[in-house]
């Protein structure tokens, strides 16, 4: 087998082969991650966590089965965002189950951690942090693809063809997707943003 150029699908080759702590290290690596998009999508706090759990607990089962055909995070993403899909057809079939689903104003709401958070100054944190409350909101009122999409685009390693394959679209209806949530979200977000410019993701 020739050697795999992603560090993490060496590591979860290392799994396939009984080392725990090769998977640990993932887990350690993308739970966050993992968590923020659930959340994003599902919009449950605890929800988010349980699926998180579950997403390890599925790829930790599929090791055997693990082959290097996509970047580690594709593949990982690709469970998550099933399994999110999932818990959406679950909820339209017992709806009542939702009802006290938490809101993103809820204090049940995680602590603001981003994948793609960036560090910023002191004297901008305010105005950072009601941004952040007001991209959160547009993204909440996305089509849950276009959503997605946009939110695994925020990540540098990621590429259009590495979210082509998670939403499980052509590139060129995935670069759609992005392109017309971004324009969503522009306008949604013109009154909060001076350049008026959505420029998260690869070009």
């Amino acid at each position: 087998m020739s050697p795999s150029p992603d560090p993490d699908a060496e590591l979860m080759l290392r799994a396939k082969a009984g080392d725990d702590a090769a998977f640990a290290e993932l887990v350690d690596k993308y739970k966050q991650p993992v968590m923020n998009l659930a959340y994003r999508i599902l919009r449950d706090a605890t929800e988010a966590e349980d699926l998180a759990q579950n997403v390890f607990l599925q790829a930790y089962k599929s090791a055997e089965r693990y082959t290097v055909s996509a970047k580690f995070s594709t593949w990982l993403f690709t469970i998550a965002r099933n399994l999110c899909l999932n818990e959406i057809r679950r909820r339209s079939r017992h709806p009542a189950d939702s009802l006290e689903a938490t809101s993103p104003d809820s204090d049940d709401q995680p602590a603001r951690q981003y994948e793609d958070a960036k560090t910023t100054l002191p004297t901008e944190s305010l105005l950072h942090s009601e941004l952040e409350q007001k991209i959160e909101e547009a993204l909440a009122e996305l089509p849950e693809i276009q959503r997605t999409a946009i939110l695994l685009c925020r990540r540098d390693d990621l590429s259009y063809e590495d979210i082509a394959v998670v939403v499980g679209c052509s590139l060129s209806a995935t670069k759609s997707l992005i392109h017309r949530g971004r324009e969503t979200l522009k306008q949604k977000l013109k009154p909060y943003l001076r350049t008026g410019e959505w420029r998260q993701g690869p070009e």
